[in-house]
């Protein structure tokens, strides 16, 4: 669905060259929720103009849904579906003008009826006569996702439309995307918020001007991780700690006490659900008293400070 390879693009001025992004390569799938990840000036928004076809890029090249970007740029611009970081809207026209405004432009066979329809989806119907200007920073956002989803786009852009909603608000949009996905849409979204990427998302990549890392949060959690058992132990003896660490399946065991007298083991195993058992026996046939056994659940934003100190390449 989309196909990017090699994308770079400079800005250049006062007789420097500032590289946005640097030699970008990545496919996201039909029906994807892909997660596009990176700190402020990674480049991400600068890749979402790229491929909304609103910006060239430097070199490289990309298709959105078959188009060619540079050769096909209005009729990409057409197919899709686009919120920016800041939505420009007409603000002295009410909700329902902006959204038939846009209508018109994208060549929307029923205007009256996607309006109604995407009022209502993102819970403005009650504001569809208010002048956009009188609302709130998140209906303002919601009535711009509206807008962005009135042609019914196979593919979508999304740049950070959560961002500086109200938690009623976010809730709203992430129900939207999640139902967007149901309906085979792909979307392409920069978020900041790594919960909400870890909900919604597919596949996530990070970027630090160039791409770090591509994957699933969970493989990305192995890849970086492993599998983890934490094990919480009391009366656990040296003896017993070699004896767990000679197995040979237990790739690496972390120690430290847990403050009543007793020791919080971190063990790296291939396979936890078919290894727990072993090391269990082993460390009760070693006199410990085995108090919980869990699996170690590393968060997304685990996995992205990891990556941040990667360098890039090595993790993908």
């Amino acid at each position: 669905m989309i196909e990017v390879s090699g994308l770079t693009k400079d800005f250049r001025g006062n007789g420097h060259v500032v590289r946005a992004v640097e030699d970008l390569t990545l496919e996201v799938h039909e029906g994807e929720v892909f997660g596009f990840l990176g700190p402020n000036g990674a480049g991400k928004s600068t890749t979402v103009r790229m491929l909304a076809s609103l910006i060239a890029p430097t070199r490289g090249t990309a298709t959105i849904n078959g188009l060619r970007l540079g050769v096909n740029d209005a009729q990409i611009r057409a197919q899709i579906g686009i919120l920016t970081e800041a939505p420009g809207l007409y603000e002295r026209l009410s909700a329902r003008a902006n959204l038939e405004i846009f209508a018109r432009l994208y060549h929307v066979a029923e205007v009256d009826g996607q309006v109604a329809k995407y009022l209502r989806l993102m819970d403005l119907w009650h504001k569809r006569d208010a002048e956009a200007g009188t609302l709130s920073k998140g209906m303002k956002q919601r009535l711009a996702i509206a807008r962005a989803l009135l042609h019914e786009p196979a593919v979508l852009f999304l740049d950070e439309p959560t961002g500086g909603l109200d938690p009623e608000g976010a809730k709203t949009v992430r129900e939207c995307v999640s139902s967007l996905r149901c309906e085979g849409r792909t979307i392409f979204l920069c978020t900041h918020n790594l919960d909400e990427a870890e909900r919604l998302c597919d596949r996530i990549g990070v970027l630090r001007q160039r791409l770090i890392a591509v994957d699933t949060p969970e493989a990305l959690r192995r890849k970086l991780f492993g599998r983890q058992t934490a094990i919480d132990a009391a009366k656990l003896t040296p003896a017993g700690l070699e004896r767990l660490r000679a197995l040979p399946f237990v790739r690496h065991v972390e120690v430290r006490p847990n403050g009543d007298h007793g020791s919080h083991l971190t063990v790296n195993l291939r396979d936890p659900v078919a290894e727990n058992p072993a090391v269990v026996r082993v460390l009760v046939d070693q006199g410990a008293e085995v108090r919980y056994v869990t699996e170690v659940r590393h968060s997304l934003e685990d996995v992205y400070l990891n990556l941040m100190h990667e360098p890039a390449g090595t993790v993908q």
